[in-house]
């Protein structure tokens, strides 16, 4: 199955961030901190240029905090500046504009210097669709600004939002790119939610997870959904999940399209505990 999501107003984002980035000082890209590198849209490296970069590992509470730490070490021995968080946590986004200021500190400290009051820090906020850029904004404005929502696409437009007298923040829609080069890029981008569901047959994301967290963390789905064993035949494993959770219509059939959003919805809202399905190897 070949996945691909790239509608009309992601490109037209593309040319507006590349004709608004000259007027920012840093670049915050916000990823999934579930899939840390299948989120990270190859066009910011376009996009950003030679900017100061700020990665944020967004949604780390889902997260697999052993494999999050191993990020950690990743991005930061790439000279990368890197933080761990929860953007609907007040301290976290405390933490993220502290982090601001001191990529800004010396170039703040050399304006001081020749006598100019540094204005406001301008910052771009990218991402790809739903790793919590709206939810991020308005922890960081203080108020409800940005629209969020548990689905892709939710922004629509850019727009400048004011954080008090230290940032001004240029939020942008969320933007994929034209082409995954590697198809278990999109199979992760659709399990953790940011391609729209009512695109993609669910049963194969679904059945995509059900291996992976069968290899990685058996003990979660066995526990999850009461299952005596794993078994290698997806088929009896979708069965067996449905009947644990009632997915039964007319002639004792299991709805295997109930099945999929079940698990798809539980991995997704952390029911199954916090899970990775990516690591720097």
């Amino acid at each position: 199955m070949t996945i691909q999501w790239y509608p009309g107003h992601m490109a037209k984002a593309k040319r507006q961030i590349l004709e608004k980035i000259k007027l920012v000082d840093i670049v915050i890209e916000i990823v999934d901190a579930r899939i840390p590198l299948s989120s990270r849209n190859p066009m910011v490296n376009e996009i950003a240029h030679q900017k100061r970069r700020l990665i944020l590992l967004n949604k780390s509470d889902l997260a697999d905090p052993s494999v999050t730490k191993e990020w950690m070490n990743y991005f930061t021995a790439d000279d990368m500046s890197v933080l761990a968080i929860n953007a609907h946590q007040s301290s976290d986004i405390k933490r993220v504009i502290q982090q601001a200021k001191q990529l800004m500190k010396d170039k703040h400290a050399a304006l001081r210097e020749k006598g100019v009051t540094p204005r406001a820090i301008r910052a771009l906020i990218v991402g790809i669709p739903n790793v919590g850029k709206s939810s991020f904004i308005n922890q960081l404005a203080g108020k409800n600004i940005a629209k969020t929502g548990n689905t892709p696409g939710v922004t629509k437009a850019q727009s400048w939002i004011k954080s008090g007298k230290d940032f001004e923040l240029l939020d942008t829609p969320g933007i994929l790119w034209p082409k995954f080069e590697d198809q278990e890029v999109g199979y992760r981008l659709a399990v953790t939610g940011a391609i729209k569901d009512t695109i993609l047959p669910l049963q194969d994301i679904a059945a995509y997870a059900l291996k992976y967290l069968g290899v990685h963390y058996p003990d979660r789905l066995k526990e999850r959904y009461n299952l005596p064993s794993i078994s290698d035949d997806m088929a009896e494993l979708f069965n067996q999940i449905g009947k644990k959770r009632g997915c039964i219509v007319s002639g004792g059939e299991v709805d295997w399209d109930r099945v999929a959003e079940i698990v798809l919805q539980e991995i997704r809202n952390g029911k199954l505990g916090p899970l990775s399905f990516e690591t720097p190897e």
